[in-house]
């Protein structure tokens, strides 16, 4: 009984294929594209959009506009990000006509070791508390762009966070939720229950009003004493201290000496358009594989929603992560083949490993692929045709759940990604080292000019989302908001045996609104099919239209985001 009603649960899911009517569009677009003239930002949450929105009309820059939603994001989605986190982001300069690419990620504490956990007979590091805590370079990030691209002051663009963090601002409904879902496995963790749990029985619950006055003291004395404030001054001695007393390796030092990096972003041509990601030790890359793979079908001819698009989707998303698991790592300590990887060549010979009769069973994505990740991404372009990709990110929700004393944010527990059981493993744990990222801002030019800013929030779902998104605006021809509100697939795990049968290669997880012929025909290639809620990222893009001068934001309605321009 509870299997066959587990299955009418599942097939009702598909029966719902279309948003509410509009005259208009695709039938599953949930709202019209925001177009405006002057400047544009998307992001996860209205106040964060509506606080980039005013640093650009008082003249602020992209980058001024992306702090200050950034900032704000920490404060009204802080199980997502926040200054205990890292950063990353792709940059469209219009003065030098290029694109710059950042990548703001820590590294492990200088004293931790492998050899630790080997000691302690543990084979992986903790999802939560202090071991999993790696070295936040979101403050450096926002300091070091800000140095390059801004204009406005520091302090004016935290003012506001500090305000709604002193004030209090209510809570939105999926930020609500996910929040809910997430604080029991952290409560009794130093300094989260006093942070994030006022009235000591949960996180706040939709439209309550929530205060964080510790982070509006912490984020007041960044705007005061700058980056220094942070990884030299009371801060860092105060999240030094507090790792020492509970058990951590992160230390005063390993803050102080904190850099960060700008590097070159590395494409591939998808058709005429040149898709852009970061190179490792992020996962960007993989995009830019399934997209080489991709292109050697044609994919407009197959169909959105088609079982020969999924499974070509899906088998190009399985060969990308098998080299995901084995190559991405810190680009400090490994000579990684990002030139091999990504060349059309090296794409057409694994393509030949693809049967279109067939789910395969032979390509898992490594020991990675347990992690689950959350993010927040946002994006801002400018009037003068700046244009920011940023993400940020704690990685988990709520991340390692330690919040240092008074400080009023969590840190993050990235280091769970290091493998502490193979030396020779690419992202095998040592000292200083950077750990495999999963957060990866995108964008794409044509011809040399810009086209879309745009990113995908949530973990391993990232790459095979930004693959997704492009196929939708170049392949099936939708507007910036369809390709964002269209369904997905996410393809997790690897094979496993299910009773008397062996699953290919994984469980391809789909969202309602794929037709069910669709479903059957993929179980019939081999596929294991199943639904999930949540597992499917969170989108938002800026396209600049450059015959009308004009830009499209995008927010989808996965999320609490919003769109806004002027």
């Amino acid at each position: 009984m509870k299997c066959y009603l587990s299955f009418l649960i599942y097939l009702s899911a598909f029966v719902m294929t279309k948003a509410q009517d509009r005259v208009s569009g695709q039938t599953f677009t949930t709202r019209s594209e925001v177009i405006a003239q002057n400047g544009m930002a998307a992001t996860s949450q209205p106040l964060a959009t509506q606080a980039a929105l005013d640093v650009l009309k008082k003249g602020g820059s992209a980058i001024d506009a992306a702090i200050a939603a950034n900032a704000m994001l920490g404060l009204v989605e802080p199980h997502a990000c926040g200054i205990g986190g890292d950063i990353f982001a792709i940059i469209w300069d219009a003065k030098t006509r290029k694109l710059y690419g950042f990548n703001g990620s820590g590294r492990s504490p200088a004293k931790l070791t492998m050899e630790y956990f080997t000691s302690q007979d543990m084979k992986y590091v903790p999802f939560l508390g202090p071991l999993a805590v790696s070295v936040p370079g979101c403050v450096d990030g926002w300091f070091a762009m800000h140095e390059k691209f801004g204009k406005l002051p520091m302090a004016d663009l935290l003012q506001p966070s500090i305000d709604y963090g002193r004030n209090g601002f209510p809570v939105s409904e999926v930020i609500a939720w996910q929040m809910n879902n997430q604080w029991e496995s952290r409560q009794d963790l130093p300094g989260f229950r006093e942070t994030y749990m006022p009235n000591g029985k949960s996180t706040p619950k939709k439209g309550e009003v929530f205060k964080n006055p510790n982070l509006a003291n912490t984020y007041e004395k960044i705007a005061i004493g700058g980056r220094k404030a942070f990884y030299e001054g009371d801060i860092a001695r105060t999240i030094g201290s507090y790792m020492k007393k509970n058990g951590g390796f992160m230390s005063y030092d390993d803050l102080k000496n904190h850099t960060s990096e700008w590097i070159e972003p590395v494409s591939t041509n998808y058709r005429g358009y040149d898709v852009w990601e970061l190179p490792p030790n992020g996962q960007g890359i993989a995009a830019l594989q399934m997209l080489n793979i991709m292109e050697g079908y044609d994919i407009r001819s197959m169909g959105f929603g088609s079982p020969e698009y999924l499974h070509v989707l899906t088998e190009a998303k399985k060969l990308a992560y098998e080299d995901r698991a084995k190559f991405y790592a810190d680009p400090a300590f490994n000579k990684i083949p990002v030139e091999q990887l990504i060349a059309k060549s090296y794409a057409k010979e694994r393509s030949r490993l693809i049967d279109m009769t067939e789910a395969a069973n032979t390509y898992p994505a490594g020991d990675l692929e347990i992690e689950m990740g959350n993010t927040t991404y946002l994006t801002v372009a400018d009037k003068d045709g700046n244009m920011v990709s940023l993400i940020q990110s704690v990685y988990a929700e709520f991340a390692s759940g330690m919040v240092p004393d008074g400080l009023g944010f969590v840190l993050q527990n990235r280091g769970q990604m290091f493998n502490v059981q193979d030396p020779a493993h690419f992202n095998a744990l040592l000292p200083n080292k950077r750990p495999f990222h999963t957060i990866i801002p995108a964008f794409i030019t044509k011809d040399g000019e810009p086209y879309l800013s745009f990113g995908l929030m949530g973990g391993a779902v990232q790459p095979q989302g930004h693959a997704q998104i492009v196929a939708n605006i170049i392949d099936f021809d939708m507007n910036v908001q369809e390709a964002g509100d269209a369904p997905r697939m996410r393809h997790v795990g690897s094979s496993q045996p299910t009773g008397s049968e062996m699953t290919r290669g994984g469980t391809l997880l789909l969202e309602s609104g794929f037709d069910y012929s669709t479903v059957r025909r993929l179980k019939e290639l081999g596929h294991r099919i199943d639904y999930s809620v949540g597992a499917f990222g969170g989108y938002q893009a800026i396209m600049f239209d450059r015959t009308n001068k004009v830009y499209y934001g995008a927010s989808e309605s996965r999320k609490d985001g919003q769109a806004a321009g002027y």
